[in-house]
């Protein structure tokens, strides 16, 4: 609508408005919201003062102001690759927003003019966060933990706090298992067993069957392969499924420091209780998943998110912590992908380095994101599956993936 209607809209509503008795104001504000699409209440107040003509602009009109730097057409781009990224706060998306344009442009899954990519890579972090305000979405659940003490080999494994770790050299590595129990913690179900290298952030994840010292002993050395250095230590909280002999024996023979965290004290493993959530629930959610059909489709799934997370997902590290008084003032190094902090760490060789480096290369971002979202609509039609044959006649409570 033009100005200049508005203008002699508000004019003609606003004598009407004036004049009449409650209930006629209230059918006149009805009629005049519905044109206007105005909120209700700034009607009414519109229609109360009315419109001056010793201005040609009415105070109550909106002005004009300077035009949007960023206009539909980059808020469009800007939240395409948002959602490509799993929806990053501004931070971490200005971080890396160029790798994302590059890589998908390269692919061929985004076409932007030159003067949208620009402007994309103009925005700053807080700006990123105003535009994206009303399209972000929350999750907040909470799992349980299904961790049982391990009394073997206590003894023998050094317990060790977070605040002894070497940050600084890659190789050191905290691991913890996530239940797949839906809920129902009868029976037999599948775990998630998380790996996380606290220097670079290097984060891999691996399904398996139930939580039996075999399978975790097998992932951990399966997740070890996907490491781009070399392994050379372990960390675990005090659950049976780390503290046994297998594991013992084998950090033993392959000349593995192995440690384990204080009794009842989550923050010994904080960098993989972080990624307990951030990687691991934001991706498979909280269902229940006991069957082969599950297990195999986890597999598929991480095989992508390790890849998506490591190259794709900056994260930053806190460098320093001081006490100010009753204040605590933490201090945090810049946003970086783990492959970026791999890249810069001197602990590790420049083969090691150009081999990464050809990988980074072949991936392609699009694909990626489109294989997780696959493999995750997959596990939900299961779910959905199951609900229908629940013989109690129950109905399942279908959680979504906050990772989509």
């Amino acid at each position: 609508m033009k100005r200049i209607d508005m203008t002699g809209l508000i004019e003609k509503y606003s004598k009407k408005y004036r004049k009449s008795g409650k209930k006629e104001k209230s059918r006149i504000l009805n009629e005049f919201t519905e044109v206007t699409e105005y909120n209700r209440s700034y009607a009414s107040l519109i229609l109360r003062r009315g419109y001056s003509k010793k201005n040609k602009r009415s105070k109550f009109t909106k002005r004009r102001g300077r035009k949007k730097k960023y206009d539909l057409e980059v808020l469009r781009k800007l939240v395409e690759i948002w959602e490509i990224l799993d929806f990053p706060c501004g931070k971490r998306f200005k971080a890396i927003i160029e790798e994302a344009i590059d890589n998908l442009n390269k692919n061929g899954h985004l076409s932007l003019r030159e003067e949208v990519k620009q402007k994309l890579l103009e925005i700053s972090s807080s700006t990123m966060d105003r535009l994206l305000r009303s399209e972000r979405k929350k999750m907040e659940l909470k799992g349980r933990s299904h961790t049982k003490p391990g009394t073997l080999l206590k003894k023998h494994i050094r317990i060790k706090t977070h605040h002894e770790w070497d940050d600084t050299k890659p190789g050191f590595v905290e691991v913890d298992l996530v239940g797949h129990e839906g809920g129902d913690s009868s029976g037999e179900f599948c775990y998630s067993l998380n790996m996380v290298d606290v220097a670079s952030g290097w984060s891999v994840v691996a399904p398996i069957r139930n939580k039996a010292q075999r399978w975790t002993l097998e992932a951990i050395i399966a997740l070890r392969a996907l490491l781009p250095f070399p392994l050379l230590g372990i960390h675990s909280d005090n659950g049976s499924e780390f503290i046994n002999a297998h594991l013992y024996k084998y950090c033993l023979d392959e000349r593995l420091v192995f440690t384990r965290t204080r009794s009842y004290n989550k923050n010994d493993n904080p960098h993989v209780e972080q990624k307990n959530w951030s990687l691991v629930r934001r991706a498979v959610g909280y269902y229940r998943y006991d069957t082969l059909e599950e297990l195999t489709i986890l597999k598929e799934l991480y095989a992508s998110l390790n890849l998506y997370n490591n190259h794709f997902q900056p994260t930053h590290k806190m460098i320093q912590k001081t006490r100010d008084g009753t204040r605590i003032v933490k201090k945090y190094d810049k946003f970086a992908t783990p492959y970026e902090r791999v890249l810069n760490s001197p602990w590790i060789d420049s083969t090691k380095k150009d081999e990464l480096r050809k990988v980074h290369e072949a991936l392609d971002l699009y694909i990626l994101k489109s294989n997780i979202a696959h493999f995750q609509e997959s596990l939900v039609d299961i779910q959905i599956m199951k609900s229908k044959s629940n013989s109690k006649g129950g109905v399942l409570n279908l959680l979504l993936f906050d990772f989509e």
